[in-house]
């Protein structure tokens, strides 16, 4: 039989096309929420293949792929399903309650929690929102385990130290690196006082998506140079396709001091002064009490003795404060285009008297995709921020230094109105409202664009440019009455230019090889230009006091101008590599070059590898109905710091005068071998999720050791040098987190979540060649904590006599100290008597909705760190010093056999009042950080005024403290440390926070 080679060859051919039709063709379908409103923008991908498609504007799409073949269908806060390919699908997502499958942004990228083998803490503007702060580090408190975020005091623009897993340098940066969008941002402090103004003070928290913190090695060292410290990613809101959605917000709030300290009254410090006056000068000696005495002299006319004259200079000081936020937002877009813009005004008035801040911001995101392959996004902001700046801790110009004044002395004079300043036992506060102003403009202008181009499904590019400009100006003017009286006044001016220009070039690789081989790639490369310019005037003598500026002065008395800039030039790869979704390696390298550095040791590098093992993966565990997650992990790597001076390894000159000609004169040493500080850091833990994911959480201990500490270290004074920036010492962090997020309750009606986290800090210094560094009541020495304290140690009064004894603490030949004690402060050496770090922290968030209610509670807290009170030798001195004293001074000794821990009072002599212990105290405490109840009004209500959702609430912000610190408060620290890394835990007229009450309305149009 003879068979047609051409008809056969037809045939296959149609037998072929008819089988390739049978296992792909166009399978289509539509994607909802549960409640049937289309989904646009949900990502389809057929599993295990290259295919993948997003829903158009209302929901529906359409994906070349094989009947009965697995799709995996995602949306952002969504739960993602699996389900098998049909001519014709509907498909309906609900909310997720996984938070394992919570995509986080990792440095260049982004990755499933459920897939990290890093240690990573992040809060949402969920967990934000119902903590209304100026600044968004105070909305994160208590949220994040290894975390410590504290503002130094209470003043409105304060200073905010965040600290990841603790201090990992002594004289270098001990921030984070802040990275807005994939833009490091500009976080130099640039006060023109000693008192720091936040540098991130200009950014609207209701702007912020996610905040995450890299903690260990292998997620920060992307960012190499400068991830010893932490790295905190700042993801802004973006657009959703759908809906266009307008949001507004409005609150309103009242403010008063956490805490108020005990002074004595009129009557009270009369009698401790008559009586320490006796001591000295006898009782006969009526100096004080006399008519047209001393305290007459207070009085300013007023009788004292009737109590006519009482003055609460702390309650002039702390006032009471206020604060009002109004901002809206409209988002949407379609599977093209997306949009998100913003405007917030933020009013407040701080608990401190003159202290206040205005900011007004704008913010754009925009995404646009531009066909399949391309894509391209532009996210700008503007801030414009005024602060009524009051002075640092260590001025009288100071409200809260008010408390030093006598009570005897009045306010104000007998208009009520002016100022005392006549009679007052230290310059009056109220005059510099009153005759002075200090304000502080900052402008800030953010810019981050970016273009991605995918070359294939696998292989894509993107291209990021940021640029950051921080403008901030700052007045000050001292009238006539004020403490510039002799100079007619005093003004200056001092501007400030900040620039930094960011570039990250980067390549994307995403594989799947035989469905169960997944292959991630970045490599890129990074280039980053600060530059910072200064103008500085002075001048005194001013023919009016309405006449403020620098222009106006007769006399101008100083004047500045300075340069500088530095840069960064960066190439990094990161590999991740999954097996069978329960095998995970990953590796880094990034190779750094500073300007800031040597020449010989510009360029660092540095290194991180992580390893995980899903083990709930396993055949033995993946069907478990208790274990749903399972996870190990381990990382190891190293990163730097390189916050140091933009010139430190140079030989400097500055011009000078000398008799009135110009010169020349060195002004520092070179060191051409500086080269970076290096973290070594081990984490290991576990992640685990059981019962259906209602209870999840992670365990990680880790190891933090620096080698190589950029320390300035102190020179010989007859070298003509005080110090050189140079390579010593190490120290080592290390410590256990652990976190435990549960779902109580779970109901059609009633829903409660806890979230809880722990976290522990061993600090220790472990080399310092050169020896201890002493600064002021801290020292650093080997074996101890950094910044441990150094004084000598109070024991108590002697009952015989009422003299302030010590213990003397001298090393005996065994080895032991000798605790007698002496009256002799010269005679009492010097111990370590505590450190200024918290060893335990902790944070507990309970969240409720009950039907339309809702509420939520964050406790925090902290024990092991001290704080020592360098104002105590003022103000709990036993009337040495005129100065008001607390009221646990009147319980001084007074006769032979009392028992008191407060020594006699003596008029002008030290009797316990010098450095020691009794100023040094614990500040453990517990503080409910806020506290927010809501009420949600029914849409049948809200939807026939066309309003989506419409929510009261009111909010506590510090509304209880439990502690027994004496102080103002057990996180309010001094302003104006000399050596601000090693000089820590020092309080002195410090400002508490405030305590705040809200209340707010949100509307969803």
């Amino acid at each position: 039989m003879r068979i047609n080679f051409n008809y056969f060859l037809s045939l296959l051919i149609v037998l072929f096309a008819q089988l390739t039709f049978a296992q792909e063709s166009k399978m289509s379908g539509k994607v909802t929420d549960m409640g049937g409103l289309p989904i646009p923008g949900a990502n389809i991908t057929a599993k295990g293949t290259t295919n993948s498609t997003q829903t158009d504007f209302d929901g529906n799409f359409s994906i070349t792929t094989k009947k009965g073949q697995i799709l995996t269908v995602s949306f952002i806060g969504m739960k993602t399903v699996e389900i098998a390919a049909a001519s014709s699908m509907v498909i309906k997502l609900g909310e997720s309650s996984n938070d394992l499958e919570t995509v986080f942004v990792v440095g260049f990228g982004t990755q499933s929690k459920k897939k990290l083998t890093d240690n990573i803490a992040r809060v949402t503007a969920k967990d934000m929102e119902n903590v209304p702060v100026a600044n968004f580090q105070n909305a994160m408190v208590g949220k994040l385990a290894g975390v410590q975020i504290t503002q130094i005091n209470g003043k409105v623009e304060g200073g905010v130290k965040l600290r990841v897993r603790g201090v990992s340098s002594i004289s270098s940066s001990q921030e984070p690196l802040y990275v807005l969008d994939g833009m490091p941002l500009i976080n130099d402090n640039e006060s023109g006082s000693a008192a720091p103004i936040n540098p991130l003070i200009s950014l609207n928290p209701n702007d912020i998506e996610s905040v995450e913190i890299l903690k260990d090695a292998s997620s920060a060292a992307i960012y190499g140079a400068r991830g010893t410290n932490g790295v905190v990613l700042i993801t802004t809101k973006q657009g959703k396709a759908g809906k266009t959605k307008i949001s507004l917000n409005t609150s309103a709030g009242w403010s008063e001091a956490t805490n108020k300290m005990s002074w004595l009254n009129a009557a009270e410090y009369a009698e401790l002064y008559t009586e320490a006056s006796a001591y000295r000068y006898g009782a006969d000696d009526l100096w004080l009490t006399e008519p047209g005495g001393v305290f007459d002299g207070y009085a300013n006319g007023k009788d004292w003795r009737t109590g006519e004259v009482d003055t609460d200079w702390q309650n002039l000081a702390l006032v009471k404060g206020s604060t009002q936020e109004h901002s809206f937002s409209i988002s949407g877009g379609d599977s093209k285009t997306v949009f998100f813009l913003s405007g917030g005004y933020n009013n407040t008035e701080g608990i401190v008297r003159g202290n206040k801040m205005d900011r007004y911001s704008y913010r754009g995101n925009l995404d646009h995709k531009v066909s399949d392959k391309l894509r391209v996004g532009l996210n700008t902001s503007l801030s414009k921020t005024n602060i009524k700046r009051i002075g640092s801790d260590n001025s009288f110009a100071t409200p809260l230094q008010g408390v030093a004044q006598t009570p005897l002395a009045p306010a104000y004079l007998d208009d009520g109105i002016t100022p005392n300043n006549d009679t007052t036992l230290y310059y009056n506060f109220l005059m510099q409202q009153f005759n002075g102003n200090w304000d502080a403009n900052i402008f800030r202008t953010l810019m981050n664009t970016y273009f991605e181009y995918k070359f294939v499904p696998e292989l894509s590019f993107r291209t990021e440019i940021g640029y950051d400009n921080n403008n901030q100006t700052e007045e000050y003017f001292a009238g006539s009455l004020t403490e510039s009286a002799s100079t007619n006044g005093y003004a200056d001016a001092n501007a400030i230019q900040s620039d930094k220009y960011s570039i990250n070039n980067y390549f994307n690789y995403n594989k799947t090889f035989k469905e169960d081989y997944k292959l991630d790639l970045v490599l890129g490369m990074s280039f980053e230009e600060s530059a910072r310019k200064r103008q500085y005037v002075a001048g005194t003598g001013f023919p009016s006091d309405d006449l403020q500026t620098v222009e106006s002065a007769s006399e101008i008395t100083s004047g500045s101008s300075s340069r500088t800039k530095y840069n960064f030039l960066s190439y990094f790869g990161r590999a991740t590599f999954s097996i069978m979704d329960k095998y995970l390696i990953k590796g880094s390298l990034r190779y750094d070059g500073s300007s800031r550095f040597g020449a010989s040791n510009r360029y660092g590098t540095f290194p991180a590898a992580s390893v995980g093992w899903i083990i709930s993966q396993e055949d033995f565990l993946k069907d478990s109905n208790f274990i749903n997650l399972l996870k190990l992990r381990g990382s190891i790597g190293v990163t730097g710091n390189a916050g140091i001076g933009n010139f430190a390894s140079l030989g400097l000159f500055n011009g000078s005068s000398y008799n009135k000609q110009s010169a020349i004169n060195p002004s520092q040493l070179v060191n051409q071998d500086l080269k970076w500080e290096k973290t070594n850091q081990t984490d290991v833990g576990i992640d685990f999720g059981f019962l259906n994911n209602r209870v999840t959480g992670e365990i990680d201990y880790y190891v933090k050791k620096t080698n190589d500490l950029l320390l300035n270290e102190p020179l010989p004074g007859t070298s003509g040098w005080s110090s050189l920036t140079r390579n010593v010492g190490s120290l080592t962090n290390k410590g256990f987190e652990f976190v435990l997020n549960t779902t109580n309750i779970k109901n059609s009606s009633l829903s409660w979540k806890s979230s809880f986290n722990l976290a522990t800090l061993d600090n220790k210094v472990t080399a310092l060649p050169g020896g201890d560094i002493v600064a002021g009541q801290n020292i650093v020495r080997v074996g101890e904590t950094i910044s441990s304290f150094y004084i000598a140690e109070y024991a108590g009064v002697d009952p015989a006599n009422g003299n302030a004894l010590f213990y003397k603490n001298t090393l005996l030949p065994d080895g032991s100290l000798d605790k007698t004690t002496t009256k002799t402060y010269s005679e009492a050496q010097r111990i370590i008597a505590g450190n200024p770090y918290p060893t335990l922290m902790a944070g507990l968030t309970n969240t409720v909705t009950f039907k339309n209610f809702d509420f939520s509670m964050t406790f925090q807290g902290e024990w092991g760190a001290s704080i020592y009170n360098e104002g105590g030798k003022f103000q709990s001195s036993n009337a040495r010093y005129r100065d008001n004293q607390t009221k646990d001074q009147m319980d001084r000794w007074q006769n032979p056999g009392d028992i008191t821990n407060v020594p006699q009072a003596r008029w002008g002599r030290s009797n316990g009042d010098q450095a020691s212990t009794r100023y040094l105290d614990k500040t453990d405490f517990v503080r409910l950080r806020n506290l927010s109840l809501g009420y949600t009004l029914p849409k049948t209500l809200t939807q026939k005024v066309s309003v989506d959702r419409l929510r009261v609430y009111l909010t506590g912000v510090n509304l209880l403290t439990f502690t027994n610190y004496n102080g103002y408060d057990p996180e309010s620290s001094y302003d104006n440390n000399g050596d601000s890394n090693i000089e820590k835990g020092i309080a002195f007229y410090s400002a508490p926070p405030a305590k705040t009450i809200i209340v707010g309305l949100n509307i969803d149009l």
